[in-house]
């Protein structure tokens, strides 16, 4: 069963840069992933601190792999510093 992951990111409009950056990053190293299927950031056209990332992976196993990650463990370190309270969906 493959996992679908909807992350919407509202980065702190003084580090909106710096969170894009790091966000645009994460696309090439997760897809080097074994149980990436897909793996996108989009910024909002109405709000330029507002990013969506879109993922999907084969299985819980292959997104709790994933969240073991240097750079998954560096987003998720970002969040008091560069982000507002970000916001996960899940579905299957």
């Amino acid at each position: 069963m493959s996992i679908y992951l909807t992350v919407i990111v509202q980065a702190k409009p003084e580090h909106q840069q710096e969170i894009k950056e790091l966000l645009y990053s994460l696309p090439e190293l997760s897809k080097k992933e074994e149980a990436c299927i897909e793996y996108d950031v989009h910024q909002s056209i109405d709000d330029e601190n507002t990013f969506i990332l879109n993922e999907k992976w084969e299985s819980v196993d292959g997104l709790n792999l994933h969240n073991e990650q240097s750079y998954s463990k560096a987003f998720f370190a970002s969040f008091d510093k560069l982000q507002e309270q970000p916001v996960m969906y899940r579905s299957k």
